[in-house]
């Protein structure tokens, strides 16, 4: 008589799913910061087409919001209050605070690390690129710093990832998972064009806070699961 069949043993949930999204997570990284790069340099050396179309879609929209007053006023509010790059931070540190309450240090430092990196990589862009942002006779906004890339394009796409991760990575239903990166992906794209329409950034400092961000959150998520798998599995001694 055979032997009975043993049962397959089921991978662990971490290496089942966290493998193949490690795997993307990476790819992803390489592929956004290299496009960055290429957008890091055209921007630099003033290419005369993206040039010409940053200038046509910000004369374009810059008359609607001289013209619809009360409709700017509420732009101004989505991008000064709800999508200011202060009230993403707040968001994050609300996300770094429940991952104290289960003293998961590690995780913690992690999300503030990738948060500050940001903020340490928008800035020192903006000073070594010195791009000055859009200028008019009647603005309808102000903004400080040079414009590549946007301050709240990057910040938003790190701060709306990071939590979309952290959601997914703590097996909250897939439902739930993707309500949080509809939000996500409606407060990265609104708050690009905010910057738009208040004629504070050219398109081109909108895609590359867009690109930088995304770049950073793939690495960030990648990285982390690698250190991760690195502590669960330490090999043979």
């Amino acid at each position: 008589m055979h032997a009975p069949s043993q049962p397959r043993p089921s991978l662990p949930r971490s290496s089942s799913r966290t493998r193949p999204a490690r795997s993307a997570a990476t790819r992803s990284s390489l592929v956004l910061a290299a496009v960055s790069g290429v957008l890091l340099a055209v921007v630099a050396c003033a290419w005369e087409p993206l040039v010409s179309l940053d200038r046509q879609i910000a004369d374009g929209l810059h008359p609607v919001a001289v013209e619809h007053g009360g409709w700017t006023r509420c732009v101004r509010v989505l991008s000064d209050w709800l999508w200011d790059p202060w009230t993403m931070r707040a968001a994050l540190a609300v996300a770094v605070l429940w991952c104290a309450r289960r003293r998961d240090w590690l995780l913690c430092a992690w999300l503030a690390g990738t948060s500050a990196l940001g903020t340490a990589l928008q800035q020192g862009l903006k000073a070594a690129v010195g791009r000055p942002r859009p200028s008019w006779p009647d603005p309808v906004a102000t903004a400080h710093y040079a414009a590549f890339p946007s301050g709240h394009a990057l910040t938003a796409t790190v701060t709306c990832g990071l939590l979309v991760w952290l959601l997914w990575r703590h097996g909250v239903r897939a439902a739930g998972v993707r309500a949080a990166l509809a939000a996500g992906a409606v407060s990265v794209l609104g708050v690009g064009f905010t910057r738009l329409y208040l004629g504070v950034h050219w398109l081109s400092d909108v895609m590359g806070g867009w690109l930088l961000g995304g770049a950073l959150v793939a690495a960030s998520a990648s990285l982390y699961d690698v250190l991760t798998a690195r502590r669960r599995d330490p090999g043979p001694a």
